[in-house]
């Protein structure tokens, strides 16, 4: 009797397991012996299944509606960026070019380097500031009004020799123009903790004096016909940039 007993106590927790399973009460009194069978089997496999289940889930798991939105303003944007004709043009460097150039994708500046009668001239060419037309400034004179008109790139000039201290200006290239706006004498020997004197602005050096030192910049190939090529150069070199960085996004929303 003790053995029947356990057999319906059995019975009574399989069919309950069974009806859990099922979800729902109408279907109890259809339960054939197949579905009865069924369940036997599922509640011998489930410890060894459950664990890929929850893999399956996990790995097939919908992304945030927020990061779907997300996705389509960058295909938006990619889509709108390919239509430009900048995002895939390379200028050509011209022949009579007097820096080798380097450009490193990823990068938001280039590099220009040539030897000069015993001297490393060195340009480090930054993104150019472009002008929409939005933020003219009425209170400017005529001459930095014009230029805050126009669209520039900035330089970082270093003139080194074999040894001792070397020149770095920082300029503002125009079209067809080339604002010095700082002067300095960096010494390799001095330590990082000491601060240099940087110099007068250069605004306030004699007017003869920032000829010179104008000119001095120009034989070192510092001129319009270079800086002018570098303008379209950087503008392009700005829409691959952006270009690249939009699909890196996507491919990281999309991981």
């Amino acid at each position: 009797m003790a053995f029947g007993s356990m057999v319906r106590r059995s019975a009574s927790a399989v069919v309950l397991v069974a009806n859990r399973v099922i979800g729902s009460h109408r279907y109890h009194r259809h339960c054939s012996s197949s579905v009865f069978g069924a369940v036997v089997n599922h509640c011998q496999l489930s410890r060894t299944s459950f664990p890929s289940v929850l893999h399956y889930s996990s790995s097939t798991s919908k992304r945030p509606t927020s990061d779907e939105s997300l996705l389509r303003v960058i295909i938006s944007e990619i889509k709108c960026a390919q239509d430009s004709d900048d995002h895939d043009q390379a200028e050509e460097v011209p022949d009579n070019f007097p820096f080798e150039l380097q450009d490193n994708p990823g990068h938001q500046t280039i590099s220009l380097t040539r030897e000069y009668q015993g001297e490393t001239i060195t340009v480090e060419v930054h993104m150019p500031n472009l002008v929409t037309g939005e933020d003219d400034d009425n209170d400017a004179d005529n001459d930095d009004a014009e230029k805050n008109n126009q669209s520039s790139i900035p330089l970082l000039v270093r003139v080194s020799k074999k040894s001792g201290p070397c020149l770095e200006f920082e300029c503002t290239a125009f079209p067809d123009e080339i604002a010095i706006d700082s002067l300095s004498v960096k010494d390799p020997e001095n330590s990082e903790d000491q601060i240099a004197y940087e110099g007068p602005d250069f605004t306030d050096l004699d007017e003869n004096l920032q000829k010179a030192f104008h000119k001095y910049l120009e034989i070192r190939g510092i001129k319009p016909s270079t800086t002018n090529f570098l303008h379209e150069y950087m503008i392009n070199k700005d829409s691959r940039e952006y270009m690249m960085w939009l699909k890196n996004l996507k491919k990281f929303i999309e991981a």
